[in-house]
């Protein structure tokens, strides 16, 4: 098996360092997390994600919501109505990032604060 080395005498498998990346690269984007944070909590419709996540734009929403449903972690539901409705929600993968986003935040603020 290939090895990698990451810092000195630490070694690292390099299908687990794939692994890595094929993970980071699914949830990796600037709004993502925050687009999964909130689906967590609750089903949200297209204008609603666009008004609470300041500094989003339209296109870049659009984008990385189907990302993340190409990804298998975003549904899109589509009513047929007049205005069309279209609806997001989580997944299970969803649902099972719930703790890593968690953690990720309580290290935010255990470290994160006092660099900023």
């Amino acid at each position: 098996m290939i090895k990698m080395t990451i810092a000195k005498n630490r070694e690292v498998k390099a299908d687990e360092y794939a692994d890595l990346r094929k993970a980071l690269t699914m949830i990796a984007g600037k709004w993502k997390l925050e687009i999964l944070w909130l689906l967590y909590h609750r089903t949200h419709r297209f204008g609603e994600l666009l008004r609470t996540i300041p500094g989003v734009t339209q296109h870049m929403l659009t984008r990385q919501l189907r990302e993340l449903e190409a990804d298998g972690l975003v549904t899109r539901k589509v009513f047929a109505e007049v205005p069309p409705r279209v609806e997001y929600s989580m997944t299970e993968a969803t649902k099972a990032l719930e703790p890593t986003i968690k953690s990720l935040m309580e290290w935010w603020q255990k470290f994160g604060k006092a660099e900023s």
